[in-house]
């Protein structure tokens, strides 16, 4: 039997044991993953591997239980069953902890699958990150070094059956390099990165991908600390998604029932600059967080989080939609050995129409930024604070200036998305499936020497 049909019938299958007073949910996966490393014209490393995995979900009277096992074994399927039924004992009684029931909405009907990933050569692989790595040390003089070259790409099959209904199966796959360039002037060494990811090896830009990695490591050649001032920044498309990524994750229905979101009293206010679309659309094929149904087995479907600057919808699961007396947004996510969350599956901006050049014109004297580390741990998720590491360049006059490296800006979430005064046109689809342009946000605090 195919395994394109064997993992719904091992979930399905399983069903057959629910007793009348329960509700079981299953979910199989199985994924394939390889990756080569180049390093000095050589292959310095392949792995490659296969897991499998399966979670069983059984709700009675408002208790779960949950087991999970990697390995799809008879024997092991047999037991996981009866585990879940043990765990039920160590369960509080919950009112709203009950499955998700088809809503009646339609999947987008997105074709995910690929055959072109799975026959993919070894010999290919190593010659791609070979290749990066050649073309990183011709590309510049100053790029004496390689630290990693890389290819990686992966398979993935998944099913999702319960006793309300549902029974879901999808599959597809994605490929991705990545390649870190070293610059050296004199004593000082800088590091580059830049990678693509695609459903298709046809699909990755080699070329963007040499010329940002390297321009990011040669461009940073000199830099110094800055002043402490007060100055407009514009982030590039990775790092806007990063923070908006946060502020998207701080309106999710679990943040907001816990009280842990400062946005959690504020549906249908203003928060942000006007300018301000951000949406979480997994039907878009083009992004590859794109999905035909949730982690409870739902059809995806659009969301608009924020429009036109006011806070329009909180994602839920279908847990969290019960407790807010809401629907569900579709916004499950999950591992297969993990109970649904409530997450983002495929995040954009919606983009202005002004070139990132344009941007630097309008902002005059400012600072680029291309990079932020820390942010997670230097976001406060609940009153909205932040200050975070950062590097770049600064505009003056309209044109990129002397780089700037171990500096710290500061603001709050609120008043970032109120200060935003321009979108870029320079919209890009990421590798982590979120889609962003570049903005412009004036008023942040930056400090350095």
């Amino acid at each position: 039997m195919k395994e394109a049909v064997e993992l719904p019938d091992l979930a399905n299958g399983l069903l057959s044991v629910a007793h009348d007073s329960e509700q079981i949910e299953v979910c199989v996966s199985r994924n394939r993953s390889t990756s080569v490393k180049a390093y000095q014209g050589e292959v310095e490393s392949i792995k490659s591997g296969m897991t499998e995995a399966v979670g069983v979900r059984v709700i009675v009277d408002g208790r779960q239980g949950f087991a999970s096992a990697g390995s799809l074994e008879p024997r092991v399927l047999s037991q996981l069953i009866d585990e879940a039924r043990e765990n039920l004992k160590f369960a509080e009684h919950d009112p709203y902890q009950e499955l998700a029931s088809p809503d009646g909405v339609a999947p987008p009907g997105l074709l995910l699958s690929d055959p072109a990933i799975r026959s993919i050569s070894e010999s290919h692989r190593a010659a791609v990150a070979i290749e990066l790595e050649k073309r990183c040390l011709a590309a510049d003089p100053r790029v004496k070094n390689v630290r990693s070259a890389s290819w990686s790409d992966g398979w993935g099959e998944f099913a999702l059956a319960s006793t309300s209904g549902i029974s879901v199966h999808s599959e597809g796959g994605s490929c991705s390099v990545g390649v870190q360039p070293l610059a050296e002037d004199g004593t000082e060494t800088q590091i580059g990165f830049a990678g693509d990811a695609a459903r298709r090896p046809d699909g990755l830009d080699l070329d963007r991908v040499v010329n940002e990695a390297v321009e990011g490591a040669t461009g940073m050649l000199g830099a110094t600390q800055p002043d402490t001032e007060s100055v407009t920044v514009v982030l590039e498309p990775s790092v806007t998604a990063a923070f908006l990524g946060i502020v998207a994750g701080a309106l999710t229905g679990d943040r907001v029932i816990k009280g842990r979101s400062p946005f959690a009293e504020r549906l249908g206010e203003s928060i942000a600059a006007a300018a301000l679309q951000l949406v979480d659309d997994p039907t878009d094929i083009d992004s590859l967080g794109a999905d035909n149904h949730d982690g409870e087995g739902l059809a995806t479907r659009v969301n608009s989080i924020i429009e036109n600057g006011v806070l329009s919808k909180f994602l839920h699961n279908s847990y969290t939609a019960r407790r807010a007396g809401e629907i569900s947004t579709a916004s499950a996510v999950r591992g297969t050995r993990s109970t649904p969350g409530v997450g983002l599956h495929a995040l954009s901006l919606v983009p202005g129409t002004a070139t990132r050049q344009q941007l630097f014109d309008e902002v005059g004297d400012g600072i680029f930024i291309r990079g932020v580390n820390g942010l997670h741990s230097g976001v406060n998720p609940i009153s909205g604070d932040f200050s975070v590491g950062a590097y770049g360049h600064r505009i003056a006059g309209g044109e990129l200036g002397e780089p700037f490296r171990e500096a710290t800006i500061a603001s709050t979430l609120q008043r970032m998305l109120l200060d935003i005064e321009a979108i870029g046109g320079d919209f890009e689809f990421l590798p982590n499936g979120s889609g962003m342009a570049s903005i412009v946000i004036s008023g942040i605090a930056l400090s350095g020497s």
